[in-house]
C-alpha cells in the first residue's frame, strides 16, 4: 500500500508541474501573440495552442487538487457528527466520486479513440486533438487513484476511531 501511495503522489507531483508550465506557456504565448499584434506579426494559431494548454492545465489541476484538498466541500452537516461517522461519509462520498470519475475516465479514452480514429485536427495548426483527450483521460485514472487513497485512509479512520 505504502508504494501504491508513492506512485499516486510521484503522478500528482508530475501532473502539477506539468499543469503549471502549461500555464506559463499561456501567459507567454499570449503576450507574445499581443506584442506581435502590435508590431503587425501575430502568431498563427495562438487561439487552439492556448485552448489546448488550457485543457491541459484543467486535467493537470484535478489531481493535486483534491490531494490537497482544495476543492470546494460542504461539511456544514457533517461536522457535528462523530469522527467516525465524519469518515464513514467521506468514505461513501469518496467512494462514489471514484466510481464517477472512473467512468470519466474511460469515456474519455473512448472518445480520444474515436478522435484518433476519424483524424480529426484543429483548424488552424492541424494538430491532433487526441492526444490532449488522452492526457485528460489519464488525469482521470490519476484522480481516481488519489480519491482511492482517501477511501482507505478514511475506512482506517472510521476502523480506529
Amino acid at each position: 500500500m505504502k508504494r501504491f501511495i508513492e506512485l499516486v503522489n510521484a503522478s500528482v507531483s508530475a501532473s502539477k508541474i506539468l499543469g503549471a508550465a502549461c500555464l506559463t506557456g499561456m501567459m507567454l504565448l499570449t503576450c507574445s501573440d499581443v506584442v506581435g499584434r502590435i508590431f503587425g506579426h501575430p502568431i498563427l494559431g495562438t487561439e487552439e495552442i492556448v485552448g489546448l494548454m488550457a485543457a491541459l492545465a484543467m486535467g493537470a489541476a484535478m489531481p493535486y487538487a483534491h490531494a490537497e484538498h482544495a476543492h470546494v466541500g460542504v461539511d456544514m452537516l457533517v461536522k457535528g457528527l462523530s469522527p467516525k461517522k465524519q469518515a464513514m461519509i467521506d468514505t461513501i462520498t469518496n467512494g462514489l466520486a471514484f466510481i464517477l470519475f472512473l467512468l470519466m475516465g474511460w469515456q474519455t479514452w473512448l472518445y480520444a479513440g474515436e478522435l484518433k480514429k476519424s483524424g480529426q485536427v484543429s483548424l488552424t495548426l492541424e494538430l491532433p486533438s487526441y492526444y490532449v483527450v488522452y492526457f485528460v483521460s489519464l488525469c482521470f485514472f490519476i484522480f481516481c487513484a488519489v480519491i482511492l487513497v482517501d477511501v482507505f485512509k478514511n475506512l482506517q479512520k472510521a476502523v480506529n476511531a
